[in-house]
This record gives C-alpha cells, structure tokens and sequence, in this order.
C-alpha cells in the first residue's frame, strides 16, 4: 500500500476559498467535469456542503480535497474527491475517504464516479450499486 506522505495534514474545513477549490480542480482534471468557469456557482457549491475534508502539504498547499452532503446519521453523498494529479497513487483519495467517513460514521457514503476514476473505487474497496438513476440538470420528468 502506498504511504501518505507524513507532512501532509488532513483536516475539516468549512471556509475553503472559492479560489483554492477551483485550482484543485483543475490540478485533478476534475476540472473538466465542474463549472470552473462560473465563480458564483462554485461559490454556493462549497457553501452547500456541510462536510469539507482536506489535505494539505507542509507548505500549505490544497493537495486533495473531498466535498461531502450530509445528514450524518443516514447518508452521506461525497460530491467531489479531487487529488492533485502531482500527487495521486500515495492514499490521499483513500484517507479522504476514510475521514469522510469517520465524520459520519452511521451513513452510507455514496458517490457517482469520474469515467476515469470507475476502476479506482473498488480496488480501495468500494462495492458498486446497480440502482442509481440520475435527471440532469435542465431535463424534467415527462407529463
């Protein structure tokens, strides 16, 4: 198992700057998937969440993050995990995973994945759920 590096520091934080959010997304290619052009909506997205793990270097520096919704006893939907790619393949994502849990740990975590990221879960031990059905935003349920 990859080791974490031991400078980093993982904490919650519940006033992540709009600007450091965006970066990482764009450093873990999350990015193409997020409205990183749209400030405000980006803005309302971290204010929406009541469950922000982050990980840091020595330096201070957002390496990954995980944006969660939660109620903290039933569910918890994990909306973002994003590592900076420089970073990936050392547990960050993992131990995100873990803290986000032990946050709450009654919930079921849930997420939907990045394309990309469909092998990663299970192989950190994730099982899969055959029944999630989505409606996008701008589509509606016919009459």
């Amino acid at each position: 198992m990859p080791m974490l590096l031991p400078e980093l520091q993982f904490a919650q934080e519940s006033d992540l700057t709009v600007a450091e959010f965006r970066e990482l997304l764009i450093a873990s290619t999350l990015g193409e998937r997020r409205p990183i052009d749209d400030l405000p909506r980006l803005a309302q997205m971290l204010r929406g969440a009541n469950l922000i793990v982050t990980a840091r270097d020595a330096q201070g520096l957002l390496v990954g993050v995980a944006r969660s919704i939660t109620d903290f006893t039933y569910c918890t939907y994990l909306s973002d995990l994003a590592v900076r790619q420089s970073c990936q393949h050392q547990g960050i994502g993992k131990e995100l995973i873990r803290r986000t849990q032990a946050a709450a740990p009654q919930a079921t975590l849930l997420l939907l994945s990045a394309p990309a990221a469909e092998g990663y879960y299970p192989k950190i031990g994730m099982g899969r759920h055959p029944h999630c059905y989505l409606l996008r935003a701008g589509e509606t349920l016919p009459d």
